[in-house]
């Protein structure tokens, strides 16, 4: 790197040992409050910066992208998936793009299994009314959900983090199905058990749970649109880890308001940080689980996004293509 360190502005707060092994080896330059910078305050640092580590709550886009400075070379997003970044617009400029792929994926199944069982069970509902004083003992008619053993899973991408929740799913019980660009490899379709189903709709109607797994991308805006939520029965739940705006969540809304679905378990969001407050109704009612986007939520996996960065800037710096380099045709 030679003897002046690159100057990487980080915009949000990260654990301290990601912290303090930044500042050893670059000019690191941090958002002590935490809050999410305005697009004015990104295209400063943009224009200061050799390196922006930016999250997904950051909206690098065209026209942010048009303002950087000459000296920006690197976007090291802290995240999986980069839909916040317009990878394309950078690339153009002469900009590469890292992401931190790999590290979330049993966190994030984690979540979706633990969603399911929620929903499924009705847990957070239960603890609310114990809570809340309302439970005067046990019933044999009270607070019933539904077992999930031998259910039909229907996972929408089968990547990393849709296989990790396959062979969760597959210990508790549920016969795999998923939807994929393409099938996964025979030995791993041996191993979980799973039935590929080259038609979304298809699967939809065959399938008790659904988990969104895939990332999001032009082509899976709305992916699970109205026309396609309408091929689930009655019974079905939705569990989405994914992002909000896979699903259209005004149809899914709708749907679960008029009692044409179950429940759902919902860690993501349509405009995020915004909930919508019928939303928060169903919650209340007990119609839905509500999480604040809390799937990859743990040190560990944010130490190892961490690490990832740290390695990708190193390596960019040092003058070698960084192993987690991002290019359109991967999106």
């Amino acid at each position: 790197m030679g003897k002046t360190k690159p100057i990487v502005i980080v915009t949000r707060k990260l654990p301290e040992q990601v912290e303090a092994r930044m500042r050893e080896l670059f000019d690191a330059r941090f958002n002590e409050t935490d809050t999410p910078m305005t697009q004015a305050e990104l295209a400063e640092a943009m224009r200061a910066a050799d390196v922006l580590v930016p999250t997904i709550t950051d909206r690098i886009d065209a026209h942010l992208i048009a303002q950087s400075g000459e000296k920006l070379k690197l976007i090291a997003n802290f995240g999986n998936g980069v839909d916040n970044v317009d990878v394309t617009s950078a690339l153009r400029r002469g900009i590469t793009v890292t992401n931190t792929p790999g590290v979330l994926t049993e966190d994030t199944a984690d979540m979706t299994m633990g969603l399911i069982v929620a929903v499924s069970r009705r847990i957070v509902e239960g603890a609310g009314a114990l809570v809340g004083g309302g439970w005067n003992g046990w019933s044999p008619t009270w607070m019933l959900g539904h077992r999930i053993t031998g259910k039909r899973l229907g996972i929408i991408g089968m990547g990393r983090i849709g296989q990790a929740v396959a062979r969760r799913a597959k210990a508790f019980g549920l016969s795999i199905h998923y939807h994929n660009r393409r099938p996964v490899a025979p030995a791993i379709e041996q191993e979980l058990g799973a039935t590929f189903h080259e038609s979304l709709d298809q699967m939809l109607s065959r399938v008790d749970i659904v988990s969104v797994n895939c990332p999001q991308t032009p082509a899976t805006f709305h992916l699970l649109s109205a026309r396609r939520l309408k091929n689930l029965h009655s019974s079905a739940i939705i569990v989405n880890t994914a992002r909000g705006e896979i699903i259209d969540q005004n149809a899914l809304i709708r749907m679960l308001e008029a009692g044409e679905l179950s429940g759902a378990g919902l860690d993501v969001f349509e405009h995020e940080p915004a909930v919508a407050p019928r939303l928060l109704k169903l919650a209340e009612a007990g119609k839905v689980t509500l999480l604040p986007h809390m799937g990859s939520a743990t040190l560990e996996g944010r130490i190892d996004m961490g690490e990832k960065v740290i390695i990708n800037v190193k390596t960019f710096m040092d003058g070698h293509r960084p192993p987690d380099r991002v290019l359109p045709s991967m999106l």
